[in-house]
C-alpha cells in the first residue's frame, strides 16, 4: 500500500504560479521503485485528465494545455513528485490529484484545490 499526500494548492491570480508536491509513502515497510508517477486533475463537470507524468527515469509527458507553462519533476529518493505551475489562467482551476505506479497497482492521492481567479 502507497500513501500520497498533496500539498501546495491554494487561490492565484492570472498569471501567477503554484508549486504543488506529492509525498508517498508506504502503509508499512518500505517502498521501492515507484514507476510512473503523474498528476491528474478534475474540474466540476468535468473527467479527470491528465496534467503531465514523469517516469522513473525522468521521461516526462504533458498535456497539450500546460505545454511550456507547467514543469513535472521527481525526487526518486524522497519519493517525491513536483509540478512547478506558471502562467495560470482561470481554465486550470480544478482539483489537482497525484497519482503513482507502484508493483502494477495505481494509487491516488485525495487532491488539492487549485483555484485562478482574480
Amino acid at each position: 500500500q502507497v500513501q500520497l499526500v498533496e500539498s501546495g494548492g491554494g487561490l492565484v491570480q492570472p498569471g501567477g504560479s503554484l508549486s504543488l508536491s506529492c509525498a508517498a509513502s508506504a502503509a508499512s515497510g518500505s517502498i521501492f521503485s515507484i514507476a510512473n508517477m503523474g498528476w491528474y486533475r478534475q474540474a466540476p463537470g468535468n473527467q479527470r485528465e491528465l496534467v503531465a507524468s514523469i517516469t522513473r527515469s525522468k521521461i516526462k509527458n504533458y498535456a497539450n494545455s500546460v505545454k511550456g507553462r507547467f514543469t513535472i519533476s521527481r525526487d526518486n529518493v524522497k519519493n517525491v513528485v513536483y509540478l512547478q505551475m506558471n502562467s495560470l489562467n482561470p481554465e486550470d482551476t480544478a482539483v489537482y490529484y497525484c497519482k503513482a505506479v507502484y508493483r502494477g497497482d495505481d494509487y491516488w492521492g485525495r487532491g488539492t484545490q487549485v483555484t485562478v481567479s482574480s
